[in-house]
């Protein structure tokens, strides 16, 4: 589940943490709300940015059993 999480601090920062988004698409989903809200000053990286989306491969296998006549 993808969660944006705003803290709006009395002098008027922004603090935004992204969760459940893996890898760089964070930036993606947050472009135009931080476009709205003004200059980034500083941004820090979790765990989940680093991490790469696993992808499952099905393979099936035939395998055929010969036997000889000897």
């Amino acid at each position: 589940m993808e969660t944006l999480e705003f803290v709006i601090y009395p002098d008027g920062r922004v603090q935004e943490k992204v969760t459940g988004v893996v890898g760089a698409s964070c930036a993606e989903v947050t472009a135009k709300i931080e476009a709205k809200l003004g200059r980034v000053v500083s941004q820090q990286q979790t765990s989940e940015y680093f991490a790469q989306e696993v992808v499952v491969q099905d393979a099936t296998v035939a395998n055929k059993n010969t036997f000889s006549d000897w």
